[in-house]
């Protein structure tokens, strides 16, 4: 296996940790789930079981970057954002800073706002659960709101310079 690195860091926070958060969201619901997320060293995966949740994880993940394209991807292009026309014809040369915006940019939006799907549905799991009702602190929904808002902050501010620092590179002529 690689070790974590600047080539894979953004895929580590773009679908590995909004990933494990959505399953936390199952975990409420399945007794299986939360066995595999809460096992511990004395009570270890077996091999089929982090098969299961290895694989959990990937359907969680796949799940949560289509509910964010469906409502959040949206949201941002119906406010304001909108995807521009690129020239990939310009690409040529231009290819490593085109992966560098993409690794500087659009993983950390894929993250926020992955993350703000993920959490809002491990946040509804556990009030439909029952999960905040013996404990309920209403500051704790203050808090998840202001998570929220901070990740949809922080998903519109790395989606536009996506797209505007994405455009200047693939707008501009080769030298």
């Amino acid at each position: 296996m690689r070790t974590l690195s600047s080539q894979n860091f953004g895929l580590v926070i773009a679908y590995l940790l909004p990933r494990f958060v959505a399953l936390w969201g199952v975990s409420y619901f399945s007794p299986t789930v939360d066995a595999w997320i809460s096992a511990s060293q004395q009570n270890a995966p077996t091999v089929a079981g982090f098969m299961y949740v290895t694989l959990a994880s990937l359907a969680a993940g796949v799940t949560v970057s289509a509910v964010r394209w469906a409502f959040i991807d949206q949201l941002h292009h119906a406010t304001g954002i909108v995807p521009p026309t690129w020239k990939f014809a310009n690409l040529e040369g231009k290819l490593q800073g085109y992966l560098t915006l993409i690794e500087n940019h659009y993983r950390y939006y894929q993250f926020y706002s992955n993350m703000l799907v993920a959490a809002a549905f491990s946040f509804a799991s556990r009030v439909v659960s029952g999960g905040l009702r013996p404990s309920f602190n209403p500051w704790t929904v203050v808090a998840f709101l202001a998570l929220e808002l901070v990740l949809f902050a922080g998903s519109r501010d790395s989606l536009r310079k996506y797209y505007s620092r994405t455009q200047q590179l693939l707008n501009s002529r080769h030298p």
